[in-house]
């Protein structure tokens, strides 16, 4: 099966590749359209997704992941206008130069071709990267988890009818229809018909991937978040930053899950933190020092255990740890990071600067939460993931990210001397 599809996806490509921009955003809007019609059905659907994942004893943060409300569907429609409203990046000018040789050398832009994505629990995907593929011309093919089957399957039911009503092939979207683990194994070494495979999985998923795939692949990293409260950092406006990193929505992978404190403001920091995180039920999993201080407050604390250090919570929960200066900061972020988004509140610029040029991460914040990054925010639509990796992209993955280049060069019969 998944080799007919890939056929299949090769033959959309082509076809999308030759649209113009107004054609595929006529699709996108029709889509978008059908969020707001058919939104019963898909919450239907979803509902009994929730239901399946609830008997199974899912876990409240992989419940929040697989959970579409109205509200939520109401942002993807936005996320989907974002997309429309975005220049093509195939109709980007090509670059173009005479080489003295009079040859005519022309550099463009062009989709990457056939994309297969492998997801879990959050549908929301479903749409943002049949989204992006659709604008930037490329076909994909689609395998979500065991937890969101039958809302991936009322979504892309809405898509291809979109695609029929807009004339595009619609195998330019494919969902695999199983979840069975053989399809993971086939799709990551389905070199002949998929172009470039983007992974959002757990470390389980990449480790295989870098073992096994012959495609090239780009992980969506997990998000282990550090931010570093500076000795300057304003404490009075640190406190609500620090909260929207952990409590807004606890699990995506820009949450906040350590803290880093410097000692000499623990004192006056970690009384004010401890009311705080109690009253939105936040868990501290504190270092000794720290449950010094935490103690005299209301929040729930547990001693820290060094493997928690290497955990991506996704739930309320927090580590704390107090650090000498900015040194111990930045290596403690360089043994647990895992290269997704690192932060410092402080106001001292020489801090800043250093933090920012020492950091590996594919986002790093001066005096701002890590929620920011997603494709939304900033401001290149939704997003296929955010690669924690240095190759061909790092961060938010945007229309720009799936595509490369095509050189084109002309000559009048040019033979080289």
């Amino acid at each position: 099966m998944l080799k007919e599809m890939g056929v299949q996806a090769r033959q959309a490509s082509a076809c999308l590749a030759r649209l113009m921009s107004k054609e595929k955003n006529r699709a996108l809007f029709l889509i978008a359209e059908a969020l707001e019609r058919e939104q019963s059905a898909i919450l239907l659907a979803n509902q009994q997704d929730l239901e399946a994942a609830q008997q199974l004893s899912y876990s409240a943060a992989l419940l929040d992941r697989l959970r579409l409300t109205p509200q939520r569907l109401a942002l993807l429609q936005q996320a989907l206008q974002q997309v429309i409203q975005l220049p093509d990046p195939l109709e980007q000018p090509a670059e173009y130069q005479i080489l003295p040789s009079g040859l005519q050398l022309k550099r463009q832009r062009v989709p990457i071709g056939v994309i297969g994505v492998i997801y879990e629990l959050r549908p929301n995907v479903t749409l943002d990267v049949s989204a992006l593929c659709l604008k930037s011309g490329n076909a994909v093919i689609l395998r979500g988890g065991k937890e969101t089957q039958q809302t991936n399957h009322c979504l892309v039911t809405i898509i291809h009818q979109a695609l029929i009503r807009s004339q595009i092939d619609p195998t330019a979207v494919q969902l695999i229809p199983s979840a069975d683990r053989r399809w993971v194994n086939e799709l990551i070494c389905a070199d002949k018909s998929v172009d470039l495979l983007i992974t959002r999985g757990g470390e389980a998923l990449h480790r295989l991937c870098r073992e096994q795939a012959t495609v090239p692949v780009i992980n969506g990293g997990a998000g282990i978040c550090h931010l570093f409260v500076d000795a300057s950092a304003d404490l009075e406006r640190s406190l609500p930053l620090i909260l929207n990193a952990k409590v807004q929505q606890p699990s995506t992978c820009n949450a906040l899950e350590t803290l880093l404190v410097h000692r000499s403001i623990a004192s006056k920091l970690l009384p004010l933190l401890s009311e705080a995180l109690a009253l939105n039920e936040v868990t501290l999993h504190a270092d000794p020092a720290a449950i010094t201080w935490l103690s005299r407050g209301p929040a729930k604390v547990r001693p820290l255990c060094k493997e928690e250090l290497d955990q991506e919570w996704l739930s309320l929960d927090l580590n704390l740890c107090l650090v000498e200066d900015i040194d111990e900061a930045i290596m403690h972020i360089h043994h647990h990071s895992s290269g997704h988004s690192e932060g410092i509140l402080t106001q001292d610029a020489s801090h800043a600067q250093r933090f920012t040029q020492e950091i590996d991460a594919a986002v790093v914040y001066v005096n701002a939460s890590s929620r920011f990054p997603d494709g939304g925010q900033f401001g290149i639509g939704a997003e296929m993931a955010i690669s924690t990796q240095k190759l061909h992209v790092r961060g938010p993955m945007g229309l720009e990210s799936l595509t490369t280049v095509k050189w084109i060069a002309e000559g009048d019969y040019l033979v080289r001397n």
